[in-house]
């Protein structure tokens, strides 16, 4: 179906595609993943032709009808269900011609086509559409003007999905959308019936509709069968594999430059030296498997305080005086763990505005504790960030009067360490920028942090990393988002804000998914009732997080452990081979010594191992929501 060979791009003097190469399977869903700033819409762009690459080719059938969202979400007086309708550009003309049609050959070839593409029962499924992305019937009648971008960007998804192309490419689909939306949208992709290259950072998403994974890493594509988890463990084994080759070709490279130092020199076998020389000179090292020091998340613990960090009673919350929730009865402790579930425009974010003080009670009240602090994440902060600032200048201005040192610890955190802090916003990635717009919230070690689809700018792995921060915080914590992987591993209530009002969830996520896609009677919610055990429940999932951050203490004294066993070793080893080489502990070491050490030390990284897979594997059992 689509054939990538050998391509390069480079934009502004930098390659970001070098010679990337991959075959996609016809009607295959194919997940695009990579870090931010890897190259992934680039790579997209190419495909449908908006970017000329440098070198190598592109190759599909030739009647391939490709589908893409553009960047300028659409507008003007044409309805959402108009607009859809349109987007299928074969039936809006065939209807106009048959409408002023006389030639009754001609008009008949007309209405066989017609039906051949299905065109009269299109209404209907324009309706469908846009039902699942979240449009009743009254939204899909109103003019495109009277929308906010995102749900622009919905009608546009929506037009791109009734078009049905051959080829269907999706750059982060999910981001206008609800948690409710974002299910509907997986189970459309699911039974697509032609090829779907999708660029996602949704872990579900990624493992419940792609069949492979095209992964970009360092300007390079490789693909990979299955989804996400699959995609995982196969490029873990990948990594280990690289790294073994490596230490062994290390060994020999070594192995090579103790022949050649010590041979040049003698006439006898200074031709086999200059042989082993030439064969070092041809030897293309293997570059060790690097990790981004800079995927950081380490929210500030605050100052205990006693609960309940709010209440609300019989609260009301809209704006202008008009109320949007009302009957408002939730508390917020100290150690809660609370996601906001809803479609979008029913108010969760109203209410997060009210508990984040931004917003006051219209109605009944509203009581917070006079010593708490709150951080509020939304995607307006990072938006609003100065382009033209540093990291460093943005949080020397929020930490006034803080010093240097204190200013650096806190951009440390979430990555902006040395040369990092003194970047301009306006080249960082959007991943950087939510961190850097984290990084300012928290800086006054907040006890309620409170985010707003925390997640849309950021990679799968930035996203995990965010993911253990949280369960590593021990403030309490408030999330609006439609990724459910993050809502299952961190939080421990749901509360479904619908109808105006916001109520306890009974259910679990999994209910909740039944719910949204008709596969449930109703909504399982109560108003009131099972306090103690939500409290049961509160200082049970607290213990779990405990025992989670013990547990990752566990893990990262065992890794540098090991760590610390294995460079120990490997000395030993420098110096049994090379004495020249040994190091001051080494050095006066008679060869059985050194035996002796090397021997001891085998046992304790035998018992390290043992001790990093026991705390990994509890870790990776443990659910910290």
């Amino acid at each position: 179906m689509l054939t990538i060979t050998d391509i390069t791009v480079r934009l502004g003097g930098r390659t970001i595609l070098d010679r990337a190469s991959a075959a996609l399977p016809p009607r295959g869903r194919i997940g695009l993943i990579g870090r931010n700033g890897a190259g992934k819409s680039t790579l997209m762009k190419a495909i449908i032709g908006q970017i000329e690459p440098d070198g190598g080719a592109i190759e599909m059938p030739r009647d391939t009808r490709l589908g893409y969202i553009a960047q300028e979400a659409p507008s003007g007086a044409a309805s959402p269900f108009e607009t859809v309708l349109a987007a299928d550009i074969e039936r809006a003309a065939l209807l106009t011609e048959s409408e002023t049609c006389t030639d009754p050959h001609r008009l008949g070839d007309l209405h066989d086509r017609l039906i051949a593409i299905d065109a009269y029962s299109a209404p209907a499924r324009a309706g469908r559409i846009l039902a699942g992305l979240g449009f009743d019937e009254e939204m899909q009648n109103r003019p495109l003007d009277s929308y906010s971008g995102g749900w622009k960007m919905r009608v546009a998804l929506g037009a791109l999905l009734f078009s049905a192309p051959d080829l269907l490419l999706l750059d982060e689909p999910s981001n206008h959308l609800d948690l409710g939306a974002t299910l509907w949208l997986e189970n459309f992709l699911k039974d697509y019936r032609a090829t779907v290259l999708i660029i996602s950072h949704e872990r579900d998403l990624l493992n419940n509709v792609v069949d492979h994974i095209l992964h970009l890493e360092n300007g390079r594509i490789t693909l990979y069968p299955g989804g996400y988890d699959a995609f995982e463990r196969q490029r873990g084994e990948r990594l280990a594999q690289l790294e073994a080759a490596r230490e062994k070709q290390a060994a020999q490279r070594a192995k090579l430059q103790d022949y050649i130092a010590r041979n040049s020199a003698r006439a006898s076998t200074a031709k086999q030296a200059q042989s082993r020389a030439k064969a070092l000179a041809r030897m293309q090292p293997i570059a060790a498997a690097v990790e981004d020091p800079s995927l950081a998340f380490d929210f500030p613990d605050p100052q205990p305080l006693r609960p309940p960090l709010i209440t609300l009673d019989m609260a009301a919350v809209g704006y202008e005086g008009t109320p949007v929730l009302q009957r408002l009865n939730l508390r917020i402790d100290p150690d809660d763990r609370v996601a906001l579930l809803g479609r979008n425009g029913n108010g969760k974010t109203t209410l997060a505005r009210l508990l984040a003080g931004q917003l006051p009670a219209l109605e009944g009240a509203m009581s917070a504790s006079g010593k708490m602090n709150v951080g509020y994440f939304t995607q307006y902060q990072v938006e609003e960030l100065d382009i033209g600032d540093t990291p460093l200048e943005h949080m020397t201005r929020t930490m006034k009067g803080a010093t240097p040192g204190a200013v650096r610890a806190q951009l440390g955190r979430f990555g902006f360490s040395g040369e990092r802090a003194t970047q301009k916003v306006g080249s960082l990635s959007g991943g950087e920028r939510a961190r850097l717009a984290l990084a300012l919230i928290t800086r006054d070690a907040p006890h309620l942090l409170i985010l707003d689809e925390p997640t849309n700018h950021l990679d799968v792995d930035a996203r995990e990393a965010l993911v253990q921060a949280l369960n590593s915080y021990s403030g309490a914590v408030v999330i609006v988002s439609h990724d459910r992987h993050m809502i299952g591993l961190v939080a421990d209530r749901l509360v479904l804000v619908d109808g105006g009002r916001a109520l306890p969830y009974d259910g679990s996520l999994e209910d909740y998914t039944d719910f949204v896609l008709g596969r449930g009677a109703s909504a399982p919610t109560r108003d009131g009732a099972g306090k103690s055990d939500r409290k049961a429940d509160r200082r049970a999932a607290a213990q779990v997080r405990e025992r989670y951050k013990t547990l990752q203490a566990d893990v990262k004294k065992a890794e540098k452990t090991l760590a610390d066993l294995t460079a120990a070793r490997s000395r030993i080893d420098r110096a049994m081979f090379d004495p020249a080489s040994a190091g001051p502990e080494e050095k006066d070491c008679t060869m059985g010594e050194l035996m002796r050490r090397r021997s001891k030390l085998e046992g304790a990284i035998e018992v390290a191992e043992e001790s990093w897979m026991t705390a990994s594997e509890a870790l990776e059992q443990l659910d910290p929501a």
